[in-house]
């Protein structure tokens, strides 16, 4: 199979759709990889360290599209990158379509175009081990966010996470306990912060309890995330309903009685947000001020690691990637159904997609 690698376009997205060390997989394969120049200089792979892995280093975005009956991706697309993509390509990323305008679904339709949506392959087991390593690097860069922010110099509080003896330390609320969830609860805990997390699944709750100790925990009523946030020096909103958009679980009313300067962070800002008052930001400008609350709703948190997060991904995406390499994309379909779970757009059809509404320029 021909796969194409291009350079991600949105701006400040600085993973890439592979490593040169998922391409040397590729290609020792019997697949033919055609990367984009520089599509992997911002995570820090060179051109070279591709072509070295037996990758076809191309020129232009519409040959890293067009010549590939596989395109590998990170990011949604965006609209001139639908323009380049071929009738019938098969197209993997982390799409979030669910929150994508919806012209831009109409696009993959009418180019019938099959989209694998990673955060949405899903186990028998009900997880989602491609969506898993980016949820905890999420996680986990949620509790560095929140200490910067805390500053004085950033705007915020100018509290120290963890306290000090004689000066309690920050009170953090953490609405979802999944993944991202749980890892940001684990980081928060280790820097010293009091930890409080919600969520409707009393069994997530008891995984939480007893893997992180001294954590406090409540059951995600109205009620208890309004009292949570009431005293919160820090929000963290990490709940996910697979292909759907993110129900919105902290209201401007909820805000309103909030403490002034706390921070807000919105992890579930690619499928919709999931407090009332989120929008998009981007790493340039990551913040901004609504009822008085410092708000961080940056979509793509893990490219602030590139490397590590493409590493991340690669690991859990290689062996679905190398089945729909392998044995093509409907013999995949009919076989694997964690791979089935996860597409968006098939033969112009939309399927596994409850919903979606625009959260984005493009």
């Amino acid at each position: 199979m021909e796969i194409g690698i291009p350079k991600e376009r949105r701006p400040f997205e600085f993973r890439v759709g592979l490593s040169p060390a998922g391409v040397e997989i590729l290609a020792n394969q019997g697949h033919t990889v055609f990367v984009e120049h520089d599509a992997g200089l911002s995570a820090g792979f060179s051109d070279s360290s591709y072509q070295k892995s037996g990758a076809n280093i191309v020129y232009s975005p519409h040959e890293a599209f067009g010549r590939a009956d596989l395109v590998l991706k990170l990011a949604r697309p965006m609209q001139d990158e639908l323009q380049w993509i071929n009738p019938g390509t098969t197209m993997m990323g982390f799409l979030h379509l669910a929150s994508a305008r919806q012209d831009r679904v109409q696009a993959m339709l009418e180019s019938k175009i099959t989209s694998i949506a990673y955060e949405q392959i899903q186990l028998p087991d009900g997880s989602m081990p491609v969506l898993r390593p980016l949820s905890q690097i999420g996680g986990q860069l949620a509790a560095q966010i929140a200490a910067r922010n805390l500053q004085t110099n950033y705007g915020g509080k100018g509290i120290l996470i963890g306290g000090i003896a004689g000066v309690p330390p920050a009170e953090v609320v953490i609405i979802g306990g999944g993944t991202a969830g749980s890892n940001a609860a684990r980081v928060f805990m280790g820097l010293g912060a009091h930890v409080t997390v919600l969520d409707k699944d009393i069994n997530a709750l008891q995984r939480i309890c007893e893997r992180i100790q001294n954590v406090v925990t409540m059951i995600a009523t109205h009620r208890n995330i309004e009292r949570a946030c009431a005293y919160a020096d820090v929000v963290v909103g990490a709940v996910l309903v697979p292909g759907e958009r993110a129900p919105i679980v902290v209201t401007r009313e909820t805000l309103k009685k909030m403490k002034p300067r706390s921070i807000m962070i919105d992890l579930s800002i690619d499928l919709g947000g999931c407090f009332e008052t989120s929008r998009p930001t981007s790493h340039d400008h990551p913040t901004y001020i609504e009822e008085g609350m410092i708000h961080y709703c940056v979509p793509n948190v893990p490219a602030l690691v590139a490397r590590s997060a493409t590493y991340a991904f690669e690991n859990a995406a290689m062996p679905y990637i190398s089945e729909i390499a392998a044995n093509g994309i409907e013999t995949a379909l009919k076989h694997n159904p964690a791979i089935e779970l996860a597409v968006n757009t098939h033969n112009g059809e939309l399927l596994h997609l409850q919903q979606w509404n625009a959260v984005e320029g493009d």
